[in-house]
């Protein structure tokens, strides 16, 4: 759980330098983010899942990035130092750090 944690953080700062929309002010802050937003995906994201089952459905799957764009501007407003500027910065952070994630973090290590 620590080797993951370790990648978040590495994935949200490498992922606000490449995005001009999102700002972080210090290593501290993102760890905080990759704290915050795991804990938003294992709480709140599943609840958001099931509730929007129908449009995610219509849109066959696409919503999901609406929900994960969400959980990032959640994120950008609890945790002192991040900012996100709007909905389509957090759809591009939520992207790029999930691909980011994705080669970094083993596949056995993902559940």
């Amino acid at each position: 759980m620590l080797l993951r944690l370790i990648i978040n953080t590495f994935s949200v700062i490498v992922t606000s330098f490449l995005l001009g929309g999102v700002h972080l002010k210090s290593f501290f802050s993102a760890l905080l983010v990759a704290i915050v937003i795991g804990f938003l995906n294992v709480v709140l994201k599943p609840l958001l899942i099931i509730l929007t089952i129908p449009i995610t459905v219509l849109t066959f799957g696409f919503f999901l990035l609406v929900i994960n764009a969400a959980m990032i501007l959640l994120a950008g407003n609890l945790v002192p130092g991040f900012a996100v500027d709007g909905f389509w910065w957090a759809l591009g952070f939520s992207i790029i750090l999930t691909i980011i994630n994705s080669i970094f973090i083993p596949e056995d290590r993902r559940h």
